[in-house]
């Protein structure tokens, strides 16, 4: 049975409409996705991500442990309250799942995973845990609020009391603080400046409620997925999955090869893959036909093979197909997808298409 999160409720009153997502009651819109999409671009847009993973892990040795578990180095967070995206691989080398993860301060450390995974990603970290001096505690008593958009910032100030007001004026990206039971990050999803919020569960309510007050529009999964695509995000279970490696998923900037005595679970894996060469290419494309582009769709390459779409839509802001999709190596700018039988042309550009509501320049000639 799907759970609810502490914000069901309130969705419902406000017009939500509900749909099952990784085991949970969530938002696919309310009333109009191409609206809220929108909205994020322009204004400000709140989502409810309570469903993410939430795992604190205290301990001696739990800096130790984290090196050894993710692809990423977490020696990279110089500070207390840094945050780094990176890769949970098996030994294979394929993504287990992405995660951020936090740094509060010497053996203190936050995981915020993906919910579709929570299960596997608990026993998996427990698993590798062993008999290190490390205690993993779940999360099941938060709920996250994430607030983005050019007017994010402003408008959840409004709805912070002073002394959090000025603590989080003070965060850079990928940066975030705890004060008392709340976090309040910036890390974002959506290509676009905003807070991620991990509050108490009872504490949600009240805080959405003053976020409406002061002008935010509710969103759902629907733009929420869309908004991620446009800005070159990476979604689990569809780009990238046990079977993949990042080298192959557009994330080797998630893998810290350096030091070599570093020796993180799958880093084997990876080394001989970089050796063999040949990697596919992981790339965004702009249909310049009519037609709408989907994951799984056949990616052909003339004269070079062949390849498939892993994740694609609408694109609001370009007013055209994007996607990214999984080709074969070699130097190319154009390619054909298989839509419904019929072969589309499309452009081959970067995996990024919006930044702060705006296309990016080097592929705004191709849009229009």
């Amino acid at each position: 049975m799907a759970q609810k999160t502490a914000l069901f409720d309130i969705h419902q009153q406000t017009g939500g409409r509900m749909v099952e997502f990784a085991g949970w009651h969530l938002p696919l819109h309310f009333g109009s996705q191409l609206e809220e999409h929108r909205a994020v671009r322009r204004d400000a847009g709140m989502f409810d991500v309570s469903h993410m993973t939430v795992i604190d892990l205290v301990g001696g040795e739990a800096e130790a442990f984290l090196r050894r578990l993710l692809a990423n180095d977490i020696d990279r967070l110089r500070r207390p309250g840094q945050a780094l995206y990176t890769c949970m691989l098996n030994e294979s080398g394929g993504v287990l799942d992405d995660l951020i993860v936090y740094k509060w301060e010497a053996g203190r450390f936050r995981i915020i995973a993906n919910a579709a995974t929570r299960g596997k990603d608990l026993a998996w970290i427990d698993r590798q845990a062993g008999r290190c001096e490390v205690v993993l505690t779940p999360r099941a008593d938060v709920a996250i609020i994430a607030v983005q958009g050019p007017s994010a910032l402003r408008k959840a100030h409004a709805c912070f009391d002073a002394g959090l007001r000025r603590a989080v004026s003070e965060l850079g990206v990928f940066e975030g603080i705890l004060r008392d039971d709340w976090q309040v990050s910036r890390t974002g999803y959506t290509g676009e400046e905003g807070y991620e919020i991990v509050l108490p569960k009872e504490s949600a309510g009240p805080l959405w409620r003053a976020l409406l007050d002061a002008g935010v529009q509710p969103c759902g999964l629907g733009s929420r997925d869309t908004l991620r695509l446009e800005a070159g995000m990476c979604l689990y279970g569809a780009d990238m999955d046990e079977t993949v490696s990042p080298l192959e998923a557009g994330l080797s900037r998630t893998v810290a090869w350096e030091p070599e005595t570093r020796r993180f679970i799958g880093r084997e894996a990876l080394e001989a893959q970089r050796a063999r060469g040949g990697l596919c290419r992981f790339v965004g494309l702009i249909l310049e036909d009519r037609g709408v582009l989907r994951a799984h769709q056949r990616v052909i390459v003339p004269g070079v093979g062949e390849g498939e779409t892993t994740s694609g839509g609408f694109s609001p802001i370009l007013n055209c197909g994007i996607a990214f999709a999984r080709l074969p190596a070699g130097n190319f700018t154009r390619c054909q997808v298989e839509i419904r039988g019929q072969l589309k042309e499309a452009a081959v550009t970067a995996p990024r298409f919006v930044r702060h509501g705006r296309p990016l320049m080097a592929i705004a000639s191709l849009a229009h």
